[in-house]
């Protein structure tokens, strides 16, 4: 997606919900471009922070992500349908692991201090 598809995301979302959005991203390219902030500043009702540069504490997507490929490390896959279904029921059976989900958000991981969070919005 690039920055006009972005806009007009959120644009929409904006238009359904009404009120004022805050976004949380990280830094890929079209999220952080010169077009991209002069869109965010154009609108009144958008606010974005960006995250750290690497920052898989703060998104436990990655903790998720890192359990599976762990969990297919040591797997040789010929077929890549193989592949496929070998990761849907990783997942799946992840879906079920609330306590290992738990742990993704942080709950039973130290914070020894809060993260330095950009803000990039028409306040800069």
């Amino acid at each position: 997606m690039g920055e006009r598809d972005y806009i007009a995301l959120l644009d929409g979302v904006h238009q359904l919900l009404k009120a004022p959005i805050v976004l949380v991203w990280d830094r890929l390219n079209t999220r952080i471009s010169r077009r991209m902030r002069h869109l965010i500043a154009e609108r009144q009702w958008l606010t974005a922070f960006l995250l750290p540069a690497y920052s898989p504490r703060l998104n436990p997507v990655d903790w998720a992500w890192a359990h599976v490929k762990h969990s297919l490390a040591t797997l040789a896959v010929v077929v890549p349908d193989r592949l496929e279904a070998l990761v849907r029921n990783r997942l799946k059976r992840l879906q079920y692991r609330s306590d290992v989900l738990d742990g993704f958000h942080g709950r039973n991981r130290p914070h020894p201090r809060p993260p330095n969070i950009t803000l990039t919005s028409r306040s800069q």
